[in-house]
């Protein structure tokens, strides 16, 4: 049983190694740079974008049930594996259907991976009764996500502008394939009996449905993730468009991209700390007011004040993401723990959809300071929302 165990906690350090390596990816940095010398034009990849999040909106959810049902280590090997077909397909990719096959493989990826990742991090853990440390754990995926994907981004425009573009794909899918060898090596937790019977899809989604009905907390607590991981993931998209209104030379936005990530890493790696001196009411609501505010100071300045504000904006974005993942495992069993994360990232997708339709038509009507004045209306109101609604749900409410 010793040996066993030691095994299931070394399922902690393999999915570090998975996440650094699937972020270690030098080729994003010039991603639309090689598309267009290989003769994708904007309209094409709007056109790739939309098959990425249907295939998203269609797996995220039996994904997640067949991650429940069969095996979350095999699920991050697939993921992981279509990670490394990506690469080389797009090493040799000069037409529309490679690229559109492409995205395609990395939506079935994504739809893979998504709960099945901290799924198998929380049950490692349980079966040591260390469960209470979750939020540290992935605190600390997070950070060697974003400590890796800064030293890509640091690297990638060197490497590009000394050996050409595609040798970062060549290093790219080096590193996919090595983040492959790591997930080969993860061991699937088996501390319950699996039924035999075989339950379809619809209960599995049944039951996810009523357990959020149920929880109101859990259910705030994750719109709140999907609100706050939207407005961000539109800032990471968009924010090179608004420090070249700004004037800033093209020389230093590799560095401005790694500080905007590197000040998440405190969040990320103390949130499993904050939640041990506050309340998750206090802390979400806090997350949201600065979100709010920063996105209203960086479209009402525009000026180097404004981009000081997406700073601080990613100083708290590290913590919502652990703090929400946490407070939903916490309070689940095993057998739905990846159907429900299924869910949370179909909400996400839904919502960064819904509010990005909002950002592209006010970015095109008032430039981008408009879009990001939107994302500020939507975050000034959501954090009213959650201060009305959250004083039932989640009042005094702490790790559980």
């Amino acid at each position: 049983m010793k040996a066993q165990m030691v095994n299931y906690r070394q399922n902690v350090w393999k999915l570090y190694a998975v996440r650094l390596f699937q972020s270690l990816i030098p080729a994003y940095v010039i991603e639309r740079l090689f598309w267009e010398m290989r003769g994708m034009t904007i309209q094409q990849v709007i056109f790739t974008e939309i098959i990425f999040a249907v295939t998203i909106i269609l797996l995220e959810i039996p994904s997640g049930v067949l991650a429940d049902k069969w095996s979350r280590k095999n699920l991050l090997i697939l993921g992981a594996l279509l990670g490394s077909c990506e690469f080389a397909i797009l090493l040799f990719a000069n037409e529309f259907w490679h690229f559109a096959l492409v995205v395609f493989l990395a939506g079935i990826g994504h739809s893979l991976t998504s709960g099945s990742e901290t799924a198998l991090l929380y049950d490692s853990l349980l079966l040591h009764d260390e469960q209470s440390k979750f939020e540290k754990y992935v605190g600390r995926m997070h950070a060697f996500d974003l400590s890796s994907a800064t030293v890509a981004a640091l690297c990638g425009g060197l490497i590009a502008s000394h050996y050409g573009l595609e040798l970062n794909y060549w290093l790219s899918l080096a590193s996919m394939l090595v983040a492959l060898f790591a997930s080969l090596t993860l061991k699937e937790p088996t501390f319950k009996e699996q039924s035999e019977e075989a339950v379809p899809l619809i209960r599995y989604v049944q039951a996810s449905l009523r357990f959020f009905r149920g929880n109101p907390g859990v259910s705030l607590v994750i719109l709140t993730a999907m609100v706050t991981g939207s407005a961000i993931s539109l800032l990471d998209e968009f924010w090179q468009i608004y420090v070249e209104r700004l004037g800033m030379p093209v020389l230093y936005f590799g560095l401005l991209s790694a500080g905007l990530l590197i000040l998440r890493l405190p969040g990320s790696l103390f949130a499993h700390l904050l939640v041990r001196r506050f309340s998750y009411r206090f802390l979400f609501s806090t997350v949201s007011l600065i979100f709010a505010a920063g996105f209203a100071l960086a479209a009402a300045w525009k000026g180097f004040g404004g981009l000081a504000a997406f700073m601080v904006i990613c100083l708290f974005s590290g913590i919502a993401e652990p703090l929400a993942s946490g407070y939903l495992h916490h309070r689940i069993d095993s057998g739905m723990r990846a159907t429900m994360d299924s869910f949370q990232s179909l909400g996400l997708n839904i919502v960064h959809s819904v509010i990005g339709l909002g950002f592209g038509y006010y970015a095109t009507k008032l430039d981008i300071f408009g879009g990001y004045g939107f994302i500020a209306v939507v975050c000034g109101l959501f954090f009213m929302y959650f201060l009305i609604a959250s004083k039932g749900a989640l009042a005094g409410d702490k790790r559980g």
